[in-house]
Formats: structure tokens, C-alpha cells, sequence
């Protein structure tokens, strides 16, 4: 393994563009358009929040996690240029490119891209890119060699005419990426973009579908309370199973509220959510058995048998 795959090991970079027009929302703050309570910015964020650094080429504004903004020069010359502002703030080998409107990507995504990647070896693939259902490339939600961003963003600039004060200004991203060597990964649910209201709308309903709804929620909440833990909801959905059923409805919420209260005065972490869980669990399960009816014990054979009645 090359010390340039070494070092990509050691974590990745993040570059979010997210300072469009949004010319078909009307001109609206597209990043700030809220999808199942979340931001769309505050989504793509959240599936790459282990990136060592989050770089979001747009004005600044309240986000989930601390990000470093910038602008592309001039503002509103487009994506070429935006994403060379954005790198001129990174240092890993390996960056994560990402729009702001993808409001199903997952931390799944983005480990699958950077996987491919890396496992493609240095000089066989400069980038894995996400391939729609209609096999069109998303530039957009792809992960790169940081080194081969930067040489083809050198051969634009030094192809442009001399002089010119915003070489990148109105350049594509295909024109950026034609000549990189590039892995398909498909993945029709990530590349799902918010360009249009109908498009906001369909992702909303989708996510109120019942299985996606509760995942949506709790990642939410999460988001909401500032928690960055992951723990077995399911453990938590029957401890509340077995203290609506056995004891009383209202003891389900209450129950769940006491056991995060345990595992924070426990020091937090999936561990201490868990060992309380069970124990609440092993309660309400003693507390149901109350209400079980015990069977007398029979009746111990005698060691003799009854002797005639007397009289």
C-alpha cells in the first residue's frame, strides 16, 4: 500500500457545494429547504460527519456540525470554481465532493465511494462517482484524489486565455472530470436530487413512509439534541413494548426517558444505553409476571393410606 493510500486511511475531507441559484425552487435557499425536520445541508452533512474536515463552498449559516466556509471568486461562477475554492482548504489525499440538495444519502454512500476508491489503487482510478437509474454520472456525490482534482483544475486554468481574471468562471463539471479515470458506483437512492419543488415534495412523502419514518425521526432528534450516538433501537422499542403491555401504557415513555437518564449518569455510549435497557426490560418483564395467576402446588401423596372411617 502506497503512503498516499496510507494517509487516506487516516481519514478524508469533505467539499460541499452548496451556493446555486436554485433557479427552478425560485430562487430559494435550496440548502435550507427542510426535509423530515433536517435541512438538506444538515443531511448531506450528517452522512459524512466523520470527514476530518467539512468545507461548504456557500454563505455562512447555522449547521448541525462546525463546518469552514468559503466562496467561490466570483460569487455565482459556478461549480468548477466553487469546488476549487472549496479544495484549497483540505489536506487529505482523498476529498468526498457532494451537493447540498441529496436528501437520501447515507454514511453508507459515502464509505462504499471511498472504498472503491482506495481499493482501485493510485493510478488505476482518480475518482468513484455515483451512476443514476438512467446510468448518467453524478460528479456531485463522488469521492477523488485530492492530487487529481487539483492537476486538472491547473490544466483548465492554464488552458484559459491570459489574463482572465476568473479562468473557471461558467466551466461544467464534465469538462473538470472528462479526463480523470473514474469508477461507476450505482446507487439510485443517493443520487436522488432536490432540483424542483415536486422533487421536495417526493423526498418528504418518502420519508414519512413507515420504513423509513422511525430511522428519519430518530436521526432527527439526534441531529436536534446534539447526540452523536448510535444504539440498538431495537432493544429500546421493546423495553417500551414491555412497559406499555405489562405495566401501563404511559410507563413506555416514561421508561425510555429514566433508562437515557441512567446511561448518562453511567457515562453514556451504546453500552450503558444497552445495560440499562436490559435492566428496565428484566423489571417490566418481572412486573408483567405479577399478574400471571400462580397455580397452587398439588397436594404431597401421602406416606400412608387413609384408614376407614371410625364409627
Amino acid at each position: 500500500m502506497t503512503s498516499q493510500e496510507l494517509s487516506a486511511d487516516a481519514g478524508y475531507d469533505v467539499v460541499v457545494l452548496a451556493g446555486g441559484a436554485a433557479r427552478r425552487l425560485g430562487g430559494a435557499d435550496k440548502p435550507g429547504v427542510r426535509v423530515g425536520g433536517r435541512t438538506l445541508l444538515d443531511r448531506v452533512l450528517a452522512a459524512c460527519a466523520d470527514a476530518r474536515t467539512a468545507v461548504v463552498v456557500a454563505d455562512p449559516r447555522p449547521t448541525v456540525r462546525p463546518v469552514r466556509w468559503t466562496r467561490e471568486d466570483p460569487v455565482g461562477a459556478g461549480p468548477v470554481a466553487a469546488l476549487d475554492a472549496g479544495l484549497r482548504h483540505i489536506t487529505a489525499a482523498h476529498v468526498v465532493v457532494l451537493s447540498a440538495d441529496l436528501p437520501f444519502l447515507e454514511k453508507a454512500t459515502v464509505r462504499r465511494l471511498l472504498t472503491t476508491l482506495r481499493a482501485a489503487g493510485e493510478g488505476r482510478a482518480d475518482g468513484a462517482l455515483v451512476v443514476d437509474a438512467d446510468g448518467r454520472d453524478q460528479p456531485l456525490v463522488a469521492a477523488y484524489r485530492t492530487g487529481a482534482l487539483r492537476r486538472e483544475l491547473g490544466r483548465l486554468v492554464d488552458a484559459a486565455s491570459p489574463g482572465d481574471p476568473a479562468p473557471l468562471a461558467g466551466l461544467p463539471l464534465r469538462k473538470l472530470i472528462s479526463t480523470l479515470h473514474l469508477t461507476r458506483v450505482p446507487d439510485t437512492v443517493a443520487a436522488f436530487d432536490c432540483d424542483t419543488w415536486d422533487d421536495i415534495a417526493t423526498a418528504r412523502a418518502r420519508i414519512r413512509e413507515h420504513g423509513h419514518v422511525l430511522d428519519e425521526w430518530i436521526s432527527a432528534a439526534k441531529d436536534e439534541l446534539g447526540l452523536d450516538l448510535d444504539v440498538d433501537t431495537d432493544v429500546l422499542l421493546d423495553l417500551a413494548r414491555d412497559a406499555a403491555h405489562g405495566v401501563a401504557r404511559p410507563a413506555a415513555p416514561l421508561t425510555t426517558f429514566l433508562v437515557g437518564y441512567a446511561a448518562a449518569r453511567a457515562g453514556g455510549g451504546p453500552e450503558a444505553v444497552a445495560d440499562a435497557a436490559r435492566k428496565a426490560t428484566a423489571l417490566a418483564l418481572r412486573w408483567a409476571d405479577e399478574d400471571t395467576p400462580e397455580t397452587p402446588a398439588a397436594p404431597a401423596p401421602s406416606d400412608t393410606a387413609p384408614g376407614p372411617d371410625a364409627g
